[in-house]
């Protein structure tokens, strides 16, 4: 059947998230260390990590974000401003909060007691990661080269105020999709069957007619593999996976996807 649409996740797929949590990370771990010279930046940026993960599980609103797909290092950053849901109210109120307590707790780890620092960190770190809005070098080249020639969909997991401020620092990317679905918004994120259902019925076509795009088999492809949807993993280090999760095409990044894409158009 003729590809009509294509569908792409937003993280780490069309921006590069990944790489701008790191720099952002290691540019506060260094104003650390310009305080404590013995601070190793990365042993701190892991401590860090720990602590905040630990931290965020036990919230009680931590089966909504899960759910809805947002991570700890977003909520580093994130207003939780938008979204009806009564948790977002919620992770409004906890996460300057939750910031400074990740950031002190993460000092203490590694030896740090010095809370008034771990509250500037935790001022810096949102800082950093606005500076750091990153795209892959071939992004704009696919979405040239797609636009025009199928329907386009943003199918994104997280907070609608948070993912909003991601396309705004990259203000040409909106424009080439047809239709945005943020899962924060909708109610349900990836891979639930039902945010699928509801990108296919905006596109108007039937799944087969479909592609989803996106890094990760939990979420992405997972996802569409469950409404019959065909979809390509881009596996962007390398990762040997099991055959729980089994994408229709697996690409290294998106130059492998357009030549997927180029033999069904």
């Amino acid at each position: 059947m003729a590809l009509k649409a294509v569908l792409f996740d937003l993280d780490d797929t069309l921006l590069w998230d990944e790489r701008s949590v790191e720099e952002a990370f290691l540019a506060t771990c260094l104003a650390a260390q310009n305080k404590y010279p013995e601070i190793d930046p990365a042993a701190l940026e892991a401590s860090v990590r720990k602590e905040a993960r630990a931290l965020y599980e036990s919230y009680e609103t931590f089966p909504f974000t899960k759910m809805i797909g947002i991570n700890p290092f977003e909520a580093f950053w994130a207003h939780f401003s938008e979204g009806e849901h009564e948790m977002f109210r919620k992770l409004e109120k906890q996460s300057p909060g939750y910031r400074i307590e990740a950031w002190t707790r993460g000092l203490a780890g590694i030896g740090i007691g010095d809370a008034e620092l771990g509250k500037q960190l935790a001022e810096l770190f949102p800082a950093e990661r606005r500076k750091r809005p990153l795209t892959y070098e071939q992004t704009f080249r696919v979405l040239d080269e797609l636009k025009g020639k199928v329907k386009l969909l943003l199918l994104t997991n997280g907070a609608p105020d948070l993912q909003k401020e991601k396309l705004a620092g990259v203000p040409a990317l909106e424009g080439y999709f047809d239709y945005i679905v943020i899962s924060g918004n909708f109610g349900e994120g990836k891979p639930a069957p039902s945010i699928f259902r509801h990108a296919v019925e905006l596109l108007g076509i039937e799944p087969s007619e479909g592609l989803m795009v996106g890094d990760k088999l939990t979420t992405d492809i997972l996802g569409s593999n469950g409404i019959g949807m065909p979809n390509v993993w881009i596996n962007h280090h390398g990762v040997k996976r099991s055959d729980e999760i089994v994408p229709v095409y697996e690409v290294s990044d998106l130059d492998g996807l357009m030549e997927i894409i180029r033999t069904k158009l």
